[in-house]
C-alpha cells in the first residue's frame, strides 16, 4: 500500500471520528443545560417555600407553644 493510499483513508477517519466528538460534544452541552435549568426551578422554588414558611411563622394570629 502506498502512502497516496494510506492518507485518504486516514483523513477520512479523522474526520470522521471528528464529527462524532462534535456530536457529543452538542448532546452533553444539550444535557448540561437542562440540568442546570432544572436546578435553577428548584432552587427557585425551594425559595418560595421557604419564603412562605417564614411569612406563616410570622402571622400574628398563630399561637406558638
Amino acid at each position: 500500500m502506498s502512502d497516496s493510499d494510506k492518507n485518504p483513508k486516514d483523513s477520512e477517519t479523522v474526520l470522521m471520528a471528528l464529527d462524532q466528538i462534535s456530536q457529543t460534544i452538542d448532546v452533553m452541552t444539550s444535557v448540561v443545560g437542562r440540568l442546570r435549568t432544572h436546578l435553577q426551578q428548584q432552587e427557585a422554588s425551594a425559595a418560595v417555600d421557604q419564603a412562605r414558611e417564614q411569612a406563616e411563622a410570622m402571622r400574628p394570629d398563630r399561637v406558638l407553644h
